[in-house]
């Protein structure tokens, strides 16, 4: 296998456990909404996980396409993502629309870095492709929660 295709799954696998640390933190804070506004948040969380799996699909199917295997297991998850996590940690409602955005934002500039790296290399224009879809994704999500914190 070329070594750019190896560094195109392990950058691969470090944004599907980007995806998955987030997914997983929307879904706690889904769970342990605070009372103030619990159906509009409630469906807000919800809506954004389900999109979440929909685009961690999309990069595990990027991945296959590099003839990689995708990591699937809570170590593996655990161990790549570079979005940091906050265990034990129960937030306001105000506090988890923040925290949120902040990690969106976060992976809004990441993930440009991440094209740019894959730029040189990506010769189908699929992964420039995929990404900025994603990053799209994020930038949505992030202006609905700048909406809600006015």
């Amino acid at each position: 296998m070329p070594e750019y295709l190896r560094r195109r799954i392990n950058l691969f696998s470090t944004i599907l456990s980007d995806e998955m640390a987030l997914y997983i933190k929307t879904r706690k804070f889904h769970c342990n909404i605070p009372n103030e506004s619990i159906i509009n948040l409630h469906k807000l969380f919800q809506s954004q996980y389900t999109n979440f799996a929909e685009t961690i699909d999309s990069v595990t199917e990027q991945i296959n396409k590099f003839n990689g295997k995708t990591i699937g297991t809570m170590r593996e998850f655990t161990h790549l993502p570079r979005l940091k996590n906050s265990p034990n940690k129960y937030l306001s409602q105000k506090e988890m629309i923040k925290e949120l955005l902040g990690d969106h934002e976060w992976m809004i500039k990441q993930f440009g870095k991440d094209v740019e790296e894959c730029g040189d290399e990506n010769k189908t224009g699929d992964t420039t492709e995929l990404l900025t879809g994603v990053i799209q994704q994020h930038k949505t999500t992030a202006l609905i929660f700048r909406r809600y914190l006015k």
